[in-house]
């Protein structure tokens, strides 16, 4: 017999957050960004996916 439980609630803002400041932090120094950016990703999209953690914590 098996269960799975799946909630929603605030609690996982502090993650959002938290992983936000990290990304920040390392987008800031550019750190790793060579590996994305020889594999054809722009500078850009990391900036939208900021935004859109962004937009999740003001969400919850």
């Amino acid at each position: 017999m098996a269960a799975t439980f799946i909630g929603n609630n605030t609690a996982i803002q502090e993650l959002f957050i938290r992983v936000s400041e990290q990304f920040s932090a390392m987008f800031r120094r550019k750190a790793f960004l060579h590996w994305y950016t020889g594999e054809g990703m722009d500078e850009m999209e990391f900036s939208e996916a900021e935004g859109n953690t962004n937009d999740l914590v003001s969400e919850y």
